[in-house]
């Protein structure tokens, strides 16, 4: 599935979920899914086009929106799929980290530093302890943030205090970039990335 429909998806079961909820403008809908109003108009008229979304008359010259009973169909497998591939990048996540942390002892790399604010980053917060490795901080340029996880973000390696052995690479965005950028300061040998980053070390 590429990203392009896997963004569609997204969007369209949020949109399924304003709507069964009982957003009745595209203005709500806009605010609750945090996109543009144009854009909610676009998916709109393709749910009722596919017949998951009808339109009634409400007051003051105003349009309501349903869903039909192949909407509500439409809603839960995408809420299925959704979750299931929610858990099964948990899963390999999980697995990954555990891999990265035993390539990390087996070149006495102990005390690690994580690149990139992710849901990645939080599998492997969450995967340390029980692999005997300790996260440091997280090195990350989002402004304003201070702690992830309860663990430091720092926006620069050089902004960190603390000594650490090696990076892993967890920015999923910008994973090429953060890997090239760390492997310059600090050598093959102290950066690591996951394997569903798709980086050869």
């Amino acid at each position: 599935m590429s990203n392009d429909s896997v963004g569609d998806d997204r969007i369209v079961l949020g949109l399924l979920n304003s709507v069964s909820d009982g957003a009745t403008s595209q203005r709500r809908i806009a605010a609750e899914l945090g996109i543009a109003l144009g854009l909610v108009n676009a998916y709109l008229k393709r749910c009722v086009k596919k017949g998951l979304v009808k339109v009634g008359d409400a007051p003051a010259h105003r349009y309501a929106y349903y869903l039909t009973p192949r909407g509500f169909t439409e809603k839960s497998r995408l809420t299925v799929e959704y979750l299931s591939a929610s858990f099964s990048f948990f899963r390999q996540a999980k697995a990954d980290c555990r891999q990265v942390f035993e390539s990390a002892k087996e070149l006495n790399h102990h005390n690690l530093l994580l690149s990139g604010m992710s849901d990645l980053a939080e599998v492997a917060i969450l995967s340390a302890v029980e692999s005997g490795v300790s996260i440091v901080a997280v090195v990350d340029r989002t402004p304003g943030q201070s702690l992830f996880i309860g663990k430091p973000v720092v926006p620069f390696y050089d902004s960190l205090s603390s000594p650490f052995d090696a990076v892993v690479v967890t920015d999923v965005q910008n994973a090429r970039k953060v890997f090239d950028e760390a492997i310059a300061l600090h050598g093959h040998d102290r950066v690591f990335a996951p394997a569903l980053l798709g980086l050869a070390r």
